[in-house]
């Protein structure tokens, strides 16, 4: 269902990082091999890299860099941080989920329920595109990660056809408490592809804010250039009796869950005046020697660009 709302030219085209913020490197990695992911780097967060981020604390703590088979340069980025024990998935601004392709969902969901991470939502259609079946998991860090499926016609489907049993991350899900200044930040800056408005009653978020049954949020998504890459923006309602808050962070440090989200861009003269520090050429694996720099977001999270070329 190609229910574009507009069609630009997108600025922005595709994932490269999504990074998780995690107490226990070790342990986090443990998981992830569980369900199919291979280290494919290894280190250390420099001091320069940390100061792009704006989070001085970072240098020098430990990385790994992981895709699975399928998924051959779009990679999750795990991070050791220190531990934020107050840390709730779905209950903070920022990015608040990670979406992943997956061939066979009942088959992911088999194989999540066996490992250390925690379903929150069993596999189940799109109330708005019902041959979509998604479900949802948190892991020991405070992530969440959708698993989701095309169950119908995958050549004429929005999402991007899988490559392997789960494959890689394919929509970034962003929540914030102005809905209307988050989605229009990102569309208008990188004219991304707008899609239909939904007023939706999400249970995963009524049930992690305690929020009444009743309660209904606004959601939509918004393309990139590549097919296949979306952004997910809900509404988190903020108020008094509400949870819905600032993320909270160790000082210096990445956030802790999902903490930040790289993504390849042509318009690095766009976001260059908006940086952190200004952008540079970096080395390794996913920056490949392009220019790259990190800007903070209208709801506080932290965005990687790396340059791509037009």
């Amino acid at each position: 269902m190609n229910d574009w709302t507009s069609n630009g030219d997108p600025l922005l085209t595709r994932f490269r990082f999504a990074t998780v913020g995690t107490g226990d490197l070790d342990g986090c990695e443990r998981d992830y091999a569980s369900i199919g992911y291979y280290v494919r780097e290894s280190g250390a967060v420099g001091e320069d890299l940390a100061a792009s981020w704006g989070t001085p604390g970072m240098a020098g703590q430990r990385y790994v860099i992981l895709s699975t088979a399928g998924a051959s340069d779009d990679y999750i980025r795990l991070v050791e941080t220190d531990p934020v024990p107050e840390y709730r998935a779905l209950t903070t601004f920022g990015w608040a989920a990670f979406e992943i392709i997956v061939d066979d969902v009942h088959q992911v969901h088999e194989l999540i329920k066996a490992t250390a991470f925690t379903v929150i939502g069993e596999p189940k259609p799109l109330q708005f595109m019902p041959s979509i079946v998604a479900m949802q998991a948190v892991g020991p860090s405070g992530e969440c990660l959708y698993f989701t499926t095309e169950s119908g016609d995958r050549s004429t489907s929005i999402l991007p056809r899988p490559r392997s049993l789960i494959d890689r991350p394919f929509i970034l899900v962003i929540a914030g408490p102005d809905f209307d200044a988050l989605r229009n930040w990102y569309c208008d800056l990188f004219d991304l592809k707008r899609r239909p408005l939904r007023d939706s009653r999400i249970s995963l978020i009524q049930t992690a804010q305690g929020l009444a049954p009743d309660t209904v949020t606004r959601m939509t998504t918004a393309g990139l250039r590549d097919h296949g890459y979306l952004f997910e923006f809900d509404e988190y309602p903020p108020g008094p009796g509400l949870i819905a808050g600032p993320r909270p962070c160790a000082p210096g440090m990445l956030p802790p869950g999902c903490a930040m989200a790289s993504i390849a861009t042509v318009a690095m003269d766009r976001v260059a005046p908006l940086a952190i520090t200004p952008p540079v050429r970096r080395d390794g694996l996913g920056y490949d020697g392009r220019l790259a720099c990190t800007v903070r977001g209208p709801a506080g999270e932290l965005i990687e660009f790396i340059e791509e070329a037009a």
